[in-house]
């Protein structure tokens, strides 16, 4: 069994350290988490902030996918099976097609914040909105995530929720994707439990 973390940009992964879960499994990330973590994949969908990774040099010593690679930069190509997915769930896909059987999807809020804002950690940074804003609609990123799991059904995933998480009722019927309660996964990271 091998085991895989997404590590989506919601608030509630904020008292997640990215460095503790690259002893348990592969850690897939997206977007900002470069700044300040380099994870074994990264993924960056929109063109802004795809280009600043590119241009850092980023790529050319880390995995990272994108649509559209800079020539000599060192980006990989999205499959086009997902090509037009957000970069959360083409994340997810990516864990996915790489068979780990158990994937954690962390900081998928899908909802706005405990304020009824915009749900990042990156909010108030450069490419990303003010955290002041109107919640980013997730209606397509749940039908992608939808479609990944029904398309990996024997592979478990684990969505993670924590106070900011919001309740996804489209998830319900999907037989192989779970939930586990933040206050569990940190124990079981932090104390080195069986995930």
């Amino acid at each position: 069994m091998t085991i895989a973390f997404v590590l989506g940009n919601g608030v509630s992964r904020h008292s997640i350290d990215p460095a503790v879960l690259t002893h348990a499994g592969t850690v897939y990330g997206c977007n900002a988490l470069y700044r300040t973590f380099a994870p074994d994949v990264l993924v960056s969908t929109d063109t802004p902030i795809s280009e600043a990774v590119q241009r850092s040099g980023y790529s050319e010593n880390h995995v990272h996918y994108t649509r559209k690679p800079i020539t000599g930069l060192g980006s990989l190509k999205i499959p086009q099976d997902y090509y037009g997915y957000s970069s959360g769930p083409v994340a997810v896909a990516l864990a996915a097609k790489a068979a780990h059987s158990r994937i954690y999807l962390l900081g998928f809020d899908m909802g706005p914040d405990q304020t009824g804002k915009f749900n990042n950690l990156y909010a108030d940074t450069e490419f990303y909105k003010k955290s002041s804003a109107a919640p980013t609609y997730t209606g397509n990123w749940i039908q992608q995530i939808r479609i990944i799991a029904d398309k990996f059904e024997q592979t478990t995933f684990i969505r993670v929720t924590g106070k900011t998480t919001a309740e996804i009722k489209q998830f319900d019927p999907v037989k192989n994707l779970e939930h586990m309660q933040l206050a569990e996964f940190v124990d079981r990271i932090n104390n080195k439990k069986d995930l």
